[in-house]
């Protein structure tokens, strides 16, 4: 029997990459899923894999940080699959640039998605955990949002809202069996890290302890463990998974 037989799982930013990756490592498990991205036609991939394992999956297209859209799409998805026991906040985005440059419709952009999106969908699902007394909360962030990075002021700020609000909602939920934790990932490869210069890719690498990129696989089998039974003590935390780079 899988650890996430008869458990549903709502992702965000599903598509492709660490989400995609995630949504199908719960879906190995026995999860169904609810997936979502901006267009929903970007979901067939990752629909159909999960499909292949024998896995119910409901795609929804939204925008994170649209509060009614976001609402809608928990509850429709609830309604398909019956219940909701994790919820990954993954959905992302950058727009980066050097403080001097960036304008105030980058920074919003990307607070908007990382920092108040992660908000609406984390509220929306928490009253159906709250009422199920049971459910587990893993947010994507990143070791940008603990060390800063030039260029990324807008990102930090948004990864470093989402650690500290999970600390919180930890603290708000852990009386109703509700955990709340997040993952904050390194340098992992992907279709950008693959079209950097061979340089810059070396000079990235020589700052990772272990001496290599890490996989989106990495990242997703740290959310597994984040949302599982083995993880029930678990709250309020934020591993990194970085291949040594913060300590």
């Amino acid at each position: 029997m899988a650890q996430f037989d008869g458990k549903v799982a709502l992702v965000t930013g599903a598509a492709r990459g660490i989400g995609q990756a995630i949504a199908l490592r719960l879906a190995a498990e026995g999860a169904d899923l609810a997936i979502c991205d901006l267009q929903k036609d970007w979901l067939a991939e990752t629909a159909a894999k999960a499909a292949e394992m024998g896995r119910k999956v409901e795609c929804y297209s939204v925008d994170v940080s649209n509060g009614p859209g976001v609402q809608e799409v928990v509850e429709q998805a609830a309604q398909a699959l019956g219940r909701i026991d994790i919820l990954v906040n993954n959905a992302g985005i950058t727009k980066d640039t050097l403080l001097m440059r960036m304008s105030e419709a980058d920074w919003d952009a990307v607070l908007d998605v990382n920092l108040k999106g992660t908000f609406l969908f984390t509220k929306s699902v928490s009253r159906i955990m709250m009422k199920q007394r049971a459910g587990a909360i893993v947010n994507v962030a990143s070791i940008i949002g603990l060390i800063g990075n030039a260029g990324q002021c807008n990102y930090a700020a948004s990864k470093a809202g989402v650690i500290a609000l999970t600390k919180s909602v930890a603290k708000e939920l852990a009386s109703r069996n509700v955990r709340a934790n997040a993952v904050a990932p390194g340098f992992i490869r992907s279709k950008m890290t693959e079209k950097l210069p061979e340089e810059i890719q070396k000079k990235m690498m020589e700052a990772i302890p272990l001496a290599r990129f890490g996989e989106p696989e990495d990242v997703a089998n740290v959310v597994v463990f984040l949302a599982s039974d083995a993880a029930a003590y678990v709250t309020g935390q934020v591993l990194t998974v970085c291949g040594g780079m913060v300590t």
